[in-house]
């Protein structure tokens, strides 16, 4: 008998050191290893800013633990699922990569702690719903 298949989800964003990485990282929490998971930035920043940082670690994660990588062909092979946040032409959705979703979310660069948090929080959620379709 042969292992089941582990879904990939590969999380796009501008810089994917915001949108990207926190969903990466909050799916990555919430799948318990039932998912891979990858963030891509299609003009990748590795900064991450305190905002961020401490918004997710008040729910236990350590966002630097949370590489990016620049967004490509390479990036997109293996992924079974992509979702993109509002990163335009800088993050191309590549043809005959399915599925592929859009999420209309804030990006967390610049905002103040509270706001980071409501971020943080809308994409908790839209990674509850997404693990209700992902096999």
């Amino acid at each position: 008998m042969s292992a089941p298949l582990v879904p990939e989800v590969l999380f796009v964003c501008v810089h994917g050191a915001g949108r990207a990485r926190m969903a990466a990282a909050l799916l990555a929490q919430a799948a318990d290893g039932r998912v891979r998971v990858r963030g891509a930035g299609g003009e990748p920043a590795g900064v991450i800013a305190a905002t961020m940082a401490e918004a997710m670690a008040e729910v236990g994660i350590d966002l630097a633990a949370f590489a990016q990588e620049p967004l490509g062909e390479g990036s997109l092979a293996t992924a079974d699922y992509v979702i993109t946040m509002g990163c335009g032409d800088a993050c191309p959705v590549f043809h005959g990569k399915k599925p592929h979703l859009d999420w209309a979310v804030d990006d967390p660069a610049g905002q103040d702690l509270a706001t980071v948090r409501l971020i943080r929080d809308q994409l908790r959620e839209r990674i509850a719903q997404l693990l209700w379709v992902l096999p």
